[in-house]
């Protein structure tokens, strides 16, 4: 696969007034737009788009998936390591269909993505006609913005919006759909970014009466907690908030999708709060005195029981989606923001400080989590290797510079918990959907982001399956990517809540599974290696990181580990269970 650097010039885009057919000026404008890689999957009804783009193939590189849900997610982790907009190319009926879980995602997660599929011809709308779908109806609920274009002179413009939308204020996926015959159609070129729409503000003023309010409420503070969520990432304002918390001497937890915002080998970087979160953030926020919130939504997994959660604490959000405020948890300074601006102007206001004390409780906090819980999951001594000695040592192999993808699952708690992040924009998974599948797309698209970075893509054998086509995807353009399979036979996140909940009832949780690696090795033509032996795992993990292209490393771990700490469903977040 060819890096933007190595791409040639290409073709150069007609002059303006210059007659082109609708697929041409669909290319164009996503050339308009910097975007230079799409994922997709041809049909008919998008072919001539297809067969525009066979001239632009040099400019834009097309990443040939093997099924459209996997497009999706592919696209969603390039826009969240590069912090611009994936795009998606798709064909009518089940090709836009199979894209709905992937824009339902993207749209929990914040995430920017144009999607466009191809559509029967407008004549034949609401005829049922073959692979017709109404996809405008379909999509609707799952996307920041849709539209259907049926005639040529709308594409630039609907393009030029598209990415607006899409890729301002609160991101999120837009979906496009664009009849056959506007791909034929014919028009005079013509293309002008989007700049502004009326009635939508993406980028709310600050109120600095707000921002005043809390740097009060930060200067007075005894006893602070700052809670980083994936908004940090989408500002760009891992700047603003180290700043921030080095001069004031505020304590950082970061959320699931805010991980890798705040080097977890700070200091002052105390853990991931929540279900499987560590234990000194949960119990510290039913301890502090003020809340500072920024770019989170206060989702019921960080939150645990909403009338027990920080009840005697100030609450500060920083949140650019006004709807996101008092949701759940309210607040008692908000500031509906932009967070990198939120913080840029509180900065100032803030004074020095020093909190030696209340941050030292949270390293009281994590030796005993690590005695009881950390450690012997680390060092497992028994003839069963863990998932938490596996993560460890990768991170220790890679030094946490690594760019981390996974699945959904226990492994995912398990990476979160166990990888040294020390690189922004290092972590991508799939937070507020927990879609199972998301992980090997999610790690093509993460390789072809950052082709100079190690990608390493966990996964567990039930998500693996859901999307293992996808391994032709990384065979066929060769990606590097370092997959991670953790084995133990069973939908293991469902298997603990049935052993801890359901009277160890394991009801259709355990899976027969296939030959993996013959999978990817004899079928793929990528390297793999299948352990069991705590023996064997190091000199594997070297000769995964070793290999120069794809490897799929399988560990047979133990089958029936349970994932801890946890905050059990309906409890209190400061009320967690060790075993």
């Amino acid at each position: 696969m060819k890096t933007n650097e190595e791409k040639t010039a290409g073709k150069e885009l007609p002059a303006e007034g210059t007659v082109i057919t609708g697929s041409e000026a669909l290319i164009f404008s996503l050339l308009k737009e910097n975007a230079d890689t799409i994922f997709g999957y041809p049909g008919g009804a998008i072919m001539p788009v297809y067969d525009a783009l066979f001239d632009y193939r040099d400019q834009l590189n097309h990443v040939l998936v093997r099924h459209e849900q996997g497009a999706a997610h592919a696209a969603e982790s390039y826009a969240k390591i590069l912090g611009k907009t994936g795009v998606v190319l798709v064909t009518s009926g089940p090709g836009a269909t199979n894209l709905v879980t992937g824009l339902a995602n993207a749209m929990i997660d914040s995430v920017p993505m144009v999607a466009f599929s191809g559509q029967v011809s407008s004549n034949l709308l609401g005829t049922d006609a073959f692979q017709e779908t109404d996809v405008i109806g379909i999509t609707m609920p799952v996307t920041k913005w849709n539209y259907q274009i049926t005639s040529a002179e709308e594409i630039p413009e609907i393009v030029a919006k598209a990415f607006y939308i899409a890729s301002t204020g609160r991101p999120g996926p837009v979906m496009i759909d664009i009849t056959k015959d506007a791909q034929f159609g014919k028009i005079k070129w013509h293309y002008e970014k989007c700049r502004r729409i009326r009635s939508y503000f993406p980028y709310p003023k600050v109120q600095m009466d707000k921002v005043e309010k809390a740097a009060h409420l930060i200067n007075k503070a005894q006893k602070p907690l700052l809670i980083a969520g994936r908004g940090i990432l989408i500002s760009k304002a891992e700047e603003e908030l180290m700043n921030l918390v080095t001069k004031a001497d505020i304590p950082v937890t970061t959320t699931l999708l805010g991980l890798s915002s705040f080097p977890v080998d700070h200091p002052l970087n105390v853990g991931m709060p929540g279900m499987h979160g560590n234990m000194a953030p949960n119990i510290k926020t039913n301890e502090c005195d003020l809340l500072i919130a920024i770019g989170m939504r206060f989702d019921d997994r960080i939150t645990g029981r909403l009338d027990d959660y920080a009840n005697q604490a100030k609450i500060i959000h920083i949140e650019i989606d006004h709807s996101e405020i008092g949701k759940n948890v309210t607040s008692d300074v908000a500031i509906v923001a932009d967070a990198k601006d939120a913080l840029s102007r509180l900065l100032p206001l803030v004074k020095e400080n020093d909190h030696k004390e209340w941050v030292e409780s949270f390293r009281k906090e994590y030796k005993k989590e690590y005695e009881k819980v950390i450690k012997p999951a680390r060092e497992s001594k028994g003839l069963d290797i863990k998932m938490d000695e596996v993560v460890h040592l990768i991170s220790d192999k890679t030094d946490g510079q690594a760019i981390v993808v996974t699945d959904v699952g226990q492994h995912q708690m398990v990476v979160a918990r166990n990888y040294c992040f020390k690189q922004a924009r290092s972590f991508v998974t799939s937070g507020g959907l927990g879609t199972m599948g998301f992980g090997l797309p999610a790690a093509v698209g993460a390789k072809v982001a950052r082709p100079d970075r190690v990608v390493l893509g966990f996964a567990g054998d039930g998500g693996f399956q859901m999307t293992i086509q996808e391994l032709g995807t990384i065979a066929q353009h060769k990606l590097p990517v370092k997959m991670i399979l953790l084995n133990n036979s069973f939908l293991g996140m469902v298997r603990q809540w049935q052993d801890m909940f359901f009277d160890k009832r394991y009801s259709f949780t355990e899976l027969a599974n296939p030959a993996f690696t013959k999978i990817a090795s004899e079928g793929y033509g990528i390297a793999s290696r299948y352990i069991e032996k705590r023996e064997d795992l190091e000199k594997a993990v070297d000769e995964m990181l070793d290999t120069e292209g794809p490897f799929l490393l399988e560990v047979k771990v133990m089958k029936e580990q349970n994932v801890f700490p946890m905050v059990p469903a309906g409890a209190s977040v400061s009320h967690m269970v060790t075993e």
